[in-house]
């Protein structure tokens, strides 16, 4: 099976797991949508990727009014939608008594919300190539910890969410998967990767992950994916 000229669009794709993930489908000979809430941050991936086979789009995948464009954009640019990516998503920790309005709804609105966004923007491009969808959920989906009741509560959704579409889309040769990574080396909520994240998975490590499900025989489906680092106890 070849990837070679099909085509993925990964929201939150400027940097960090999506842009790994996007490396790593370029490799394969895909051309590749990838989409951030800046302008700034769309503009500074692209001159980093400098492959014609990119496409950077400003959405807010809060929005769906915004993911209905970036599809329609992906789709007027390369006339198809083989595999998407729902990848962006935001962290904020605090104990439960001290979480605010704010960070909470500014969770669900993009970590839980934007997932379905992302779909329903996309379902319909999905059918007609039999694509794949996947989200890029957390072990945080399945496992809570305390300052984390937001953020769980989202992942969970997630992971949920994930597993009731793969039912509802199979049916149309669609697969769904989520990804349920450990500690990934990003620059999630603020952080600045350094050497010190060597123990950590990196960005390709899930790039990698997706390609290996892409390629993988369309009679078999892992539908929801646990991914932690080897050694934790050498941070």
């Amino acid at each position: 099976m070849s990837l070679l000229g099909k085509v993925a669009y990964i929201t939150g794709g400027t940097k960090g797991i999506g842009y790994g993930i996007a490396e790593s489908l370029l490799e394969q000979g895909m051309k590749v949508a990838i989409s951030g809430r800046s302008p700034k941050s769309v503009e500074e991936a692209l001159k980093n990727f400098n492959n014609d086979n990119v496409l950077g789009l400003v959405s807010d995948v809060s929005k769906l009014e915004d993911e209905v464009k970036a599809v329609k954009a992906v789709l007027e640019k390369w006339g198809r939608l083989d595999v998407v990516m729902a990848n962006a998503g935001v962290g904020h920790f605090a104990p439960i008594d001290e979480m605010s309005d704010k960070d909470w709804h500014q969770m669900i609105d993009t970590n839980l919300n934007g997932v379905f966004h992302t779909l329903k923007a996309s379902v319909e491009a999905l059918k007609e190539s039999e694509g794949y969808y996947m989200t890029l959920a957390s072990l945080a989906g399945t496992n809570f910890f305390a300052t984390a009741a937001g953020y769980n509560a989202t992942k969970f959704g997630v992971v949920g969410f994930t597993q009731a579409a793969m039912l509802d889309l199979r049916k149309y040769n669609i697969k769904v998967t989520t990804i349920m990574p450990g500690s990934v080396a990003t620059h999630f909520n603020d952080h600045v990767p350094s050497d010190q994240d060597a123990w950590k998975i990196q960005p390709e490590d899930i790039g990698q992950l997706v390609v290996d499900l892409l390629l993988m025989h369309p009679r078999t489906l892992p539908s929801k994916i646990e991914v932690r680092p080897t050694r934790p106890d050498l941070k």
